[in-house]
């Protein structure tokens, strides 16, 4: 939308969710809840988008740099008109329309924010408020419109009459306003109000007393305007994402055999034709390919599965990379840095950490495998262990391609394994083994007769004892 800019408001601290983090960074179905609002901001391309900060600044300046979004600090924060009035050495070069909004509202989408800019163009406004209509407007502006139905102010819920909080028409703290207007307006405002603050929503009775008309965009789904203040608010969003998410994965052509109990974040892609088993989170930047199964109680985070995988019950992946047709649990667990190749097996009690394991290599069970890197086509034998740590550094351990790895097996890294090695079970891996070599070290059996009474005691001995 040309001749637009952005302000979203991110500075507050959000008492009320009763957290030592700020507020427009707690998670909504798996990402801060900001991230949505500048996303929703981006899709409607405007020239300039200015993201106001103030408590815990820093952090949410860390977590948004490069993602399009210039900063402006509001210090100390002193209402939501101080905080819009923060940006103005941000806008100095913007002569068109300002849109406004908070950082708390993940639900708002693309096309409503497209309606209302072109709702303000069409009417030629010079300012604009969103509002909608709401059963229970705790804690929300009111909307107030004089015997014309035109809007004459907004009543903040701390300063409300009681008849003015019977007003079931809210602001949803969204406005247009163009840029010279707007700076002019918060000039005027005071903070003679409940909170000793400097209300944005004051700029509406300011216009009216200046005969500035303005007109409102009345938003259907009052959802979308749902403002985040609440841990119960949290997961209403969270779960209306989820919702939507879960709706889109079917209409893409994903099955979930039990919707309600499947967690996918809206980030994940999952592609046609896979299988989700009940009670199961996908979160994070995660993609899963086509026609794979995701069985009950797997959790999957930050990771990269390929087509025809099969993620058994109970497996947890967190930043693991499993190529196509490889079958992973039950109960296996892919740590950070794993990568696993093409039709291989990682079986049950399985971890493997920072490691690489071949094209059609297998470790069925029982094996720990860290900071390793394991050939094509190698079989690693139940209880495994690569002793990658020394007690101070982490250490590592290669295997060729084509090795049989026998039970019971320690590598005492570093050591290296060569291409189409055995190494016999019960083994301590101590130095490097020669390619096609058989590496056995074990004490030698020995056997001795019992003498006589040295035996098990008999049922009337033991019982006697």
């Amino acid at each position: 939308m040309q001749g637009f800019a952005a302000i979203i408001l991110a500075a507050g601290k959000g008492t009320r969710m009763k957290s030592c983090l700020c507020k427009v960074l707690h998670p909504v179905a798996g990402r801060p809840m900001l991230s949505y609002v500048i996303d929703t901001v981006r899709a409607c391309d405007l020239e300039k988008i200015v993201l106001v900060v103030g408590h815990q600044a820093q952090d949410v300046m860390n977590h948004y740099t490069g993602s399009g979004v210039e900063f402006a600090v509001q210090e100390p924060q002193l209402g939501t008109g101080h905080a819009v009035a923060a940006a103005r050495e941000q806008l100095r070069s913007s002569s068109g329309d300002i849109l406004i909004l908070c950082g708390d509202i993940p639900l708002i989408r693309p096309e409503t924010l497209r309606d209302f800019m072109g709702f303000h163009r069409h009417n030629e406004s010079a300012l604009t408020v969103m509002t909608t209509n709401v059963e229970n407007p705790c804690g929300y502006g009111r909307i107030l419109r004089n015997e014309h139905g035109h809007i004459v102010g907004i009543a903040e819920e701390k300063d409300a009459t009681q008849t003015q909080r019977e007003v079931h028409e809210i602001n949803t703290g969204i406005y247009i306003a163009k840029s010279d207007l707007l700076f002019s307006l918060l000039s005027q405002i005071r903070n003679d109000n409940a909170q000793g603050e400097y209300y944005l929503t004051d700029i509406i009775t300011a216009a009216v007393q200046q005969s500035v008309p303005v007109h409102c965009f009345v938003l259907q789904n009052c959802l979308e305007g749902l403002g985040i203040n609440t841990r119960g608010e949290l997961a209403f969003a969270s779960a209306a994402i989820w919702q939507k998410t879960r709706m889109d994965l079917m209409e893409s052509g994903v099955t979930l055999l039990d919707p309600g109990t499947v967690y996918v974040d809206s980030g994940v892609e999952i592609g046609p034709d896979s299988i989700v088993h009940p009670v199961v989170s996908i979160s994070g930047n995660t993609t899963v390919g086509r026609e794979c199964i995701i069985e009950s109680g797997v959790y999957i985070i930050n990771s990269r599965i390929g087509d025809g995988v099969q993620i058994l019950q109970g497996s947890r992946l967190n930043e693991a990379i499993v190529e196509d047709g490889t079958t992973v649990g039950p109960m296996a667990h892919l740590r950070p840095g794993t990568i696993i190749g093409k039709h291989a097996r990682v079986g049950n009690f399985v971890e493997i950490k920072k490691s690489v394991v071949g094209d059609g290599s297998k470790a069925s069970h029982l094996t720990y495998l860290g900071d390793s890197t394991i050939g094509k086509h190698v079989n690693i034998g139940c209880g495994t262990i690569t002793c990658n740590y020394d007690g101070v550094k982490k250490h590592p351990t290669v295997i060729g391609d084509h090795c049989f790895v026998g039970s019971d097996v320690q590598f005492i890294a570093p050591v290296e394994v060569g291409e189409g090695s055995l190494i016999g079970a019960g083994s301590t891996i101590t130095k490097d083994v020669p390619p096609q070599s058989l590496a056995v070290s074990r004490s030698r059996q020995k056997v001795y007769p019992l003498r006589k009474g040295q035996g098990s005691a008999s049922p009337d001995e033991d019982r006697k004892s």
